[in-house]
């Protein structure tokens, strides 16, 4: 028997220090079907890794104030969790390619939702095979 895919057994993780921000990338992902953890900075981000397994997506801003930036947290993040797929956005910054760690993408604010659907349907489809 074939298994299908469910989204909601796997999680994204939006980490944003805005709150109106995080609450609508928030609500994007729910709808997208994922369960979804939320973070104000990268320590309570690593937190939420640590606890939650079943996180396959961080969601990143740039931006954010505590001891790491989202790009920091995101290199972490690709250094100890290598399944995370990653999601990065910024308003104000221009992130090269050099500066994201492998396979992450990029998203500038304001980011169409339906990129960030399209980005999170691919995912889901790589994580499914």
């Amino acid at each position: 028997m074939g298994q299908s895919f469910d989204p909601a057994r796997y999680a994204v993780l939006v980490v944003e220090d805005d709150a109106l921000v995080r609450t609508e990338a928030v609500d994007l992902c729910f709808e997208a079907g994922f369960t979804v953890y939320e973070a104000k900075n990268a320590a309570q981000a690593i937190r939420q890794l640590e606890r939650h397994s079943e996180i396959r997506v961080l969601f990143t801003d740039v931006e954010m104030g505590g001891s790491m930036d989202g790009l920091k947290l995101a290199r972490a993040v690709r250094d100890r969790w290598p399944p995370v797929a990653i999601l990065v956005t910024s308003g104000r910054v221009q992130v090269t390619k050099e500066q994201m760690p492998e396979n992450g993408l990029f998203f500038a604010k304001p980011y169409p939702p339906d990129d960030i659907l399209r980005a999170l349907n691919d995912i889901s489809a790589q994580i499914q095979s």
